[in-house]
């Protein structure tokens, strides 16, 4: 692992322990982000931990100037339309097998869904400036594609164990192993954009898509369900990765 590597995941899992741990500390003496609202501070600059580790390193390493720089490479929005197209394939193929074996509850309509799609900037999409800005193509640099991505989900994974554990956070009272399996599909779709693309903004809007389709789709959250979804993701995305690379569908 390069060093840049580690430092972001150094960054990342310290600003996670004090903000998540708080939120932990006071589930633990009776508060709850549903009634104590100073609790989104920390719950939120938790959530942020990538992105806020994203900027530190690659600014204390010299891969970007100043944050002007690195807001722009986060969102290198000039993409042809199949990129564009392949974001919204894999989101799909990411809801709809949940959708089919785990079943689901009708939530708000369509548009819904689209007017909070930017909202998820906030929500988790910024994640991607960590996750796939630097671990994914760093660790690709010293393991294979696979391998690669095997460890981010790992990785990923861990770092959302604390919100199992605070009240009020929608994953308290789910499988953490139905999670992690979500966690895995989700992996292998967005090392696929990064691959296919070298694009950072697609995978925050791919991640702000499926988010997003919380608001419409309510799914219900099975090992199963997320099972047959990781194993329908990885077969398409390691497929269209090989394409890619034979130059065959560009």
């Amino acid at each position: 692992m390069s060093k840049v590597s580690k430092q972001f995941l150094i960054y990342t899992f310290i600003i996670m322990g004090i903000c998540w741990g708080t939120c932990m500390i006071c589930s633990l003496n009776g508060l709850s982000l549903q009634n104590d609202y100073f609790l989104y501070i920390p719950y939120m600059l938790g959530g942020w931990s990538p992105t806020i580790a994203s900027y530190i390193v690659l600014k204390k390493n010299g891969r970007v100037e100043n944050f002007k720089d690195w807001l722009k490479n986060v969102f290198d929005f000039k993409h042809g339309l199949k990129a564009y197209l392949l974001v919204i394939l894999l989101a799909v193929v990411y809801v709809f097998p949940q959708c089919i074996v785990s079943g689901y509850e009708k939530g708000e309509p369509i548009y819904i869904m689209i007017l909070a799609i930017p909202l998820m900037l906030l929500g988790g999409g910024l994640e991607e400036a960590g996750w796939r800005y630097i671990l994914q193509p760093e660790l690709e640099e010293k393991c294979p594609y696979v391998l690669s991505t095997i460890i981010v989900t790992i990785i990923w994974w861990l770092w959302h164990f604390p919100l199992f554990h605070i009240d009020g956070v929608g994953q308290q009272g789910h499988s953490y192993i139905a999670f992690g399996l979500g966690v895995l599909g989700m992996a292998f779709a967005l090392a696929c954009i990064r691959k296919c693309t070298n694009s950072v903004w697609l995978c925050v809007l791919l991640h702000c898509i499926v988010n997003a389709s919380g608001a419409s789709f309510k799914i219900n959250d099975t090992v199963i369900g997320n099972a047959v979804m990781s194993g329908i993701m990885i077969v398409i995305t390691l497929a269209i990765v090989y394409l890619n690379d034979k130059k065959l569908i560009r």
